[in-house]
């Protein structure tokens, strides 16, 4: 397996006829996953690269592939939530005997 450690993500306006993103995976090994967007980007893709140069032709892949606008930030490091300590065991539950 190669090694992938250069790591980004591309935001992307397409033109006026979208990307087909499975197409595009199948062509690119470094894309990793995508998300369809509503708002100022239209898809944001996940990249492990194997350095800069597969980087720099992945977006030169995603230019001919009719992508408009395109913002590529590096991930330098993956984040994630800290495991939350486990709730302290309950006090065992006393059983109060109905007879006096």
């Amino acid at each position: 397996m190669t090694p992938r450690p250069l790591h980004a993500v591309v935001r992307l306006c397409h033109g006026p006829a979208p990307l087909d993103f499975d197409h595009l995976a199948a062509r690119c090994p470094a894309v990793r996953s995508g998300l369809a967007l509503a708002g100022e980007a239209d898809l944001e893709l996940l990249l492990a690269c194997t350095g800069p140069r597969e980087l720099h032709a992945v977006v030169a892949e995603l230019r001919r592939a009719g992508a408009t606008r395109l913002r590529v930030e590096l991930v330098l490091r993956t984040l994630a939530p800290a495991a939350t300590p486990a709730a302290p065991p309950s006090p065992p539950l006393l059983i109060r005997s109905a007879a006096p």
